[in-house]
């Protein structure tokens, strides 16, 4: 496991934290932003326990917004939460000149570190995919988090290209949600990249393995109790991280398993009142009738909801 003292572990912690949500990106009847609902949304994060803030992610729907909108967005998260937590861009997508230019455009407005997405539909071969992380790495000063995520990219970087990739000084993170936790040990026990688990179902599993942290939709409702378990397994106490897993296993559950994790994330947002609606652009549709209530049910069996 990573150990808090060791040097790769404190400079991922001084640059990312270690318990993130992918933040949702509100938006008005309109479709328009809600910038005073993003305020929101950011507040509630930081105050239930999150130390990272990752926006324009997928789950904030950065396919469907704009470089102009992303930028704001930044500026928005910044100046609502201030210092209290690190603010991650997502910058990555499927065109790597695009990526670049929002990488720089992102560290102007404020953040933190950036996440990078495997270049998605086009399926690249393993040295187009190193050549492309390494050019956006090499685009901006800012710690750099890849994004491993093969269920949605179609292609996944797999352990040699990571190997290699992990030699540059920007790289120093992954987000792991490939599912393939032998592959996510061995990058970690034979590199100097630090993993944040990227999927909710293995949070436990990876963090036990020695990933640092996690980066979370279903943390929208409990990083509460996520930022317990990560501490939990730094201090070695499995019995109190398994304990939390199973608290929030209904939540992941609810989030993660029955509709796109922007989709369930709103509703639940909804549910608790932090949103005032849980509209999502084209072509994502919202939640319905039956999903809101399912959510509702879900977060009301975990302590999240009044009866």
């Amino acid at each position: 496991m990573a150990i808090l003292g060791d040097q790769a572990a404190a400079t991922a912690i001084d640059a990312f934290g270690t318990v993130g949500t992918a933040m949702v990106t509100p938006f008005k009847r309109d479709g328009s932003i809600d910038y005073a609902a993003v305020e929101k949304v950011a507040n509630h994060l930081v105050e239930l326990g999150n130390d990272m803030l990752v926006v324009s992610g997928t789950t904030g729907e950065s396919p469907t917004t704009t470089d102009d909108e992303k930028v704001e967005l930044l500026r928005v998260v910044r100046g609502v939460i201030g210092k209290r937590a690190k603010i991650i861009a997502g910058t990555g997508n499927n065109v790597t000149a695009h990526t670049i230019e929002l990488s720089r455009r992102s560290a102007d407005a404020g953040a933190d570190g950036i996440l990078i997405v495997t270049p998605y539909y086009s399926k690249p071969t393993q040295p187009a995919i190193e050549a492309h992380m390494r050019a956006a790495a090499d685009s901006t000063d800012l710690p750099v988090m890849l994004y491993d995520i093969p269920g949605r990219a179609g292609a996944p970087i797999i352990t040699d290209t990571l190997l290699r990739l992990s030699d540059h000084p920007n790289i120093l993170a992954v987000k792991d949600a490939k599912g393939d936790l032998f592959a996510s040990s061995f990058v970690m026990n034979n590199s100097s990249l630090v993993y944040y688990s990227g999927e909710d179902a293995l949070n436990l599993p990876l963090l036990s393995l020695g990933a640092l942290g996690l980066v979370s939709v279903a943390g929208h409702v409990c990083s509460d109790r996520f930022a317990t378990m990560v501490a939990a397994v730094a201090n070695n106490d499995l019995n109190t991280a398994r304990i939390l897993s199973r608290e929030t296993a209904d939540v992941v559950d609810a989030l993660m398993n029955h509709m796109p994790g922007v989709i369930s994330a709103k509703a639940a947002l909804q549910a608790q009142g932090i949103l005032d609606n849980r509209d999502v652009r084209m072509p994502l549709l919202p939640a319905d009738e039956d999903q809101l209530a399912f959510v509702t049910a879900q977060l009301t069996r975990s302590g999240y909801l009044s009866e």
